[in-house]
């Protein structure tokens, strides 16, 4: 499946992934002490809904702005989503919805003053672009760099508090495993991290074959999120996605059984949305 980003801004996966992402960042502000964000396939940043991309599929109109469009939002579900949907009315300021954020821009909306961001993009284009984002801000380093390799040569980051966002674009084969021994590598570096995979439910024999090589690695605290726009489809098409979060905020299970509920009904097609929540391997008792 070819994921050039672009093309899908702002549409249903993107709002799942940046729900999760931005409750992490938030859950790590709640401790003085400085954390770092690794994005490793961090893109351009920002993306223009009406360009030549994201203006041909027009994909955000199903994801994003039926959340920004709902006024029956309940309230709890509201406080959830405020970081998020804030710094999305904040990059539109006139009528309209126009400018979608990244995950990088989005880490940097959220970060305090003693945190800091490593935004990791291979395409020389999207790094230059990247580049140019953060032109000037101290608190962000972005390198032009395969981020397969960042999982090995940026980890431990010297903060010692960190959340790892892996979220490759599925344009060739293998990425699933690349997943899997991608992350083990990390977590022997920097077994403490908050890692945030992010997957695309297309070929559900793959996805299983995924889940169950993650849960042979024996690394503790592995929470599978997913959801589901749609039942599979007979013929190859994103029916929904998922992120693997290991290390997970205590708080962030209690707060996916209010968003997901949620987010499955606004997001899905003809109210087939699904989503799960359950712990690949846990240290609960």
């Amino acid at each position: 499946m070819n994921y050039r980003h672009a093309y899908h801004a702002g549409n249903f996966a993107d709002v799942f992934k940046h729900v999760v992402f931005t409750r992490i960042i938030e859950y790590l502000k709640r401790k003085e002490q400085a954390f770092r964000v690794i994005d490793t396939h961090a893109g351009i940043g920002r993306y223009d809904l009406t360009g030549t991309e994201a203006g041909k599929t027009a994909e955000w109109k199903a994801g994003i702005w039926r959340l920004l469009d709902s006024t029956s939002i309940p309230p709890d579900v509201a406080d959830l989503l405020a970081p998020y949907l804030d710094i999305i009315r904040s990059e539109n300021v006139e009528a309209g919805l126009k400018h979608y954020p990244g995950s990088p821009l989005l880490a940097r909306r959220l970060m305090r003053k003693q945190d800091r961001l490593s935004a990791i993009e291979l395409h020389p284009d999207d790094a230059r672009s990247l580049a140019n984002l953060f032109a000037g801000d101290h608190q962000v380093r972005v390198i032009h760099l395969d981020g397969w390799l960042a999982l090995g040569a940026h980890l431990p980051p010297k903060e010692k508090r960190g959340l790892v966002l892996v979220d490759p674009p599925f344009e060739i084969t293998g990425e699933f495993d690349r997943l899997v021994d991608g992350l083990v590598k990390a977590h022997k570096r920097f077994p403490g991290g908050t890692y945030a995979l992010w997957y695309p439910v297309k070929d559900r024999q793959e996805v299983n074959r995924f889940i169950a090589r993650l849960r042979e690695t024996e690394i503790p605290k592995i929470l599978r999120l997913e959801l589901a726009i749609r039942p599979p489809s007979p013929e190859p098409r994103l029916d929904g996605n998922g992120m693997i979060i290991v290390n997970p905020p205590y708080t962030l299970e209690s707060e996916m059984k209010l968003l997901l509920p949620c987010l499955a009904e606004m997001l899905s097609e003809a109210k087939g949305g699904s989503f799960i929540i359950d712990w690949i391997r846990s240290e609960r008792v």
